[in-house]
């Protein structure tokens, strides 16, 4: 680890789960869990209790990963239950309708939505950077890469806050919205501009979010790994990062699950670094600061800082006067004129009169 690191913020494996008796009987939407990360996190958060909804375009690979669940033991409640622990249903995340009944769904199956997340992505659909010509003139480009990772979470972030608090009972003590960025979020990828774009994104609207969530009593996190083992990359990508460490995926669901699971509030809003073959270690949300945003950072907390105390009234008091004050002082004026010449009306008339003769 590298000593700027804070050692408190490394997450070895063994501590992932640590808290998984949060989990039983809880319920778990996830988007895209057919295949890859998505698949190996609700397959954790099934082993520990949870209930399971996958939403996915291809509900055959989501229903393979729901028999798979029961098949590991069904993880039922208990010994008689005979309801399935897991279900799935069929969920395009660019279709916000579907998304609508991958939560409806979900309640209707469960009775409550307890943790979010939107996990459903793809890597870079086209090349952004060489237009298309159609007689002689650029064409539209193709935005799938952004419909899919950023719309698509959007919308699944926005549904989250909603069905998050449906049913929701005064006892429950878990309610959480994960998502998943990528070490692209802070490092850009050549040839990976809507990419790139999209997971610099999502970092953004989840601590956009932290601060409201965050009051209401939901986690918020990001998870952020590096190249992981799936069929999201592609081969040419995977033969030019030959002998570099991917980021075992198991440890990706891990971080997701403690990011999801931590009691403690003030690890909400963090970021969950996985940058090689090493340990997960968490960033918290006042450690996104460095070079220019640290810049950034320090004037607008002075110019916060400016609304405290006596120095308060005088900042108000002078926007204030800038904006409305000479507009009020004239008005005044105006008033204070016309009051005038209306009381005095005779005199000012026999004056005119005077000075006409």
């Amino acid at each position: 680890m590298h000593p700027a690191e804070p050692e408190m913020s490394r997450i070895p494996d063994d501590k992932l789960a640590e808290y998984s008796h949060r989990v039983k009987g809880k319920v778990l939407v996830i988007t895209g869990a057919g295949a890859g990360i998505g698949r190996q996190t609700a397959l954790l958060f099934a082993s520990y209790g949870a209930k399971v909804v996958i939403g996915d375009l291809n509900p055959d690979a989501a229903l393979t990963v729901v028999d798979e669940i029961e098949k590991a033991g069904g993880f039922r409640l208990s010994p008689f239950a005979t309801h399935r622990t897991a279900a799935c249903i069929k969920c395009n995340v660019v279709k916000f309708e579907e998304q609508v009944d991958m939560f409806e769904f979900a309640i209707k199956k469960y009775g409550s939505v307890d943790i979010v997340v939107p996990n459903a992505g793809i890597t870079e659909t086209a090349k952004f950077m060489t237009p298309v010509l159609e007689n002689g003139r650029p064409k539209q480009p193709k935005t799938t890469t952004l419909d899919v990772n950023l719309t698509g979470v959007l919308w699944t972030a926005h549904l989250a806050v909603h069905y998050l608090f449906v049913n929701k009972q005064p006892t429950d003590d878990l309610k959480s919205l994960i998502f998943i960025g990528s070490v692209a979020s802070w490092q850009a990828i050549p040839l990976g501009e809507l990419y790139t774009a999209s997971k610099h994104a999502v970092l953004g609207l989840m601590r956009s979010l932290h601060p409201t969530l965050g009051a209401r009593g939901v986690r918020v996190g990001c998870i952020h790994p590096f190249f992981v083992e799936t069929n999201i990359v592609p081969f040419v990508v995977k033969v030019a990062l030959a002998g570099i460490p991917f980021v075992p995926i198991e440890r990706v669901a891990g971080a997701i699950f403690n990011a999801a699971t931590d009691p403690d509030p003030k690890t909400s809003g963090s970021a969950y670094l996985l940058l090689d073959d090493g340990h997960a270690f968490r960033v918290p949300k006042e450690q996104f600061k460095m070079g220019v945003y640290q810049m950034i950072d320090e004037r607008a907390n002075a110019a916060q800082a400016a609304f405290k105390g006596v120095q308060k009234w005088r900042y108000i008091t002078r926007d204030v006067w800038s904006l409305v004050g000479k507009p009020v002082v004239k008005f005044a004026v105006v008033v204070v004129a016309a009051k005038y010449a209306y009381e005095n009306r005779e005199l000012i008339e026999n004056y005119v009169r005077s000075f006409i003769n």
